[in-house]
């Protein structure tokens, strides 16, 4: 087995990056760290020094690369398969590019401070971070819920980066926010997604940990309008 993929099922970024190997079915062997042990973590920081996930090690070309979206881009280009994540047509490329930063930038960064900020001792939380971040969600849902009008995902009907990115930013992020609450279009999108075979296996192999996710409100596998109204 050539690649490796450092993750866990919890994390949204590793989400992001196993949607792309699943997508294409690509032969991977997983790797879950144990970062809380000391030599096991200062093992793994001689494959990412600022010790985060996911990572893909690529043994045959010797080749180790961090951050999700660039983890996607390198699997398009020496790993490709039937789904061609980045499109060759520039203006699509662009667009997909520009997806998938704001939901990394825009909901996945706000959505890890409200659970960040859960994992902190109850003197050192930060409410006016919290709302900062929460208000950061609902504009990026209004932002998503225009430029998804009349679209199955991101690109029209062409899946790729976007929705690799927008899939676990979005499932985790309506657990904090609701997005059924007044953005149809982006609730049907994520329902799309959520069904789409490479998310669902990746949602059914996260599904026994959920329970860990420090949020009052735990991930279902339920679509998001049946989510809200369960609770």
């Amino acid at each position: 087995m050539t690649l490796k993929l450092y993750s866990h099922p919890l994390s949204s970024y590793s989400h992001k990056a196993l949607i792309a190997l699943y997508e294409n079915e690509t032969p991977f062997e997983p790797v879950i760290p144990n970062l809380m042990d000391p030599s096991e973590r200062k093992a793994y920081q001689s494959i990412s020094p600022a010790t985060k996930i996911p990572a893909l090690v690529d043994e045959a070309r010797d080749r180790v690369v961090v951050e999700s979206t660039t983890v996607i881009e390198y699997l398009d280009h020496f790993h490709p398969g039937p789904t061609r994540l980045v499109p060759a047509d520039p203006e699509q490329a662009l667009e997909a590019r520009m997806i998938d930063r704001l939901c990394d930038n825009y909901v996945h960064q706000n959505l890890q401070k409200v659970v960040g900020d859960q994992l902190r001792p109850e003197e050192k939380r930060d409410p006016f971070g919290v709302e900062e971040a929460i208000d950061g969600l609902k504009t990026a849902y209004t932002f998503l819920e225009k430029r998804l009008k009349g679209k199955r995902f991101a690109l029209g009907d062409m899946f790729s980066l976007a929705d690799c990115s927008a899939a676990p930013a979005l499932f985790y992020a309506n657990n904090i926010v609701a997005i059924n609450d007044g953005h149809p279009e982006l609730a049907a999108y994520l329902t799309r997604l959520m069904q789409r075979p490479s998310y669902a296996r990746t949602l059914a192999e996260a599904e026994p940990y959920f329970h860990m996710v420090p949020l009052d409100k735990k991930p279902t596998l339920a679509p998001p309008g049946a989510r809200d109204h369960a609770d």
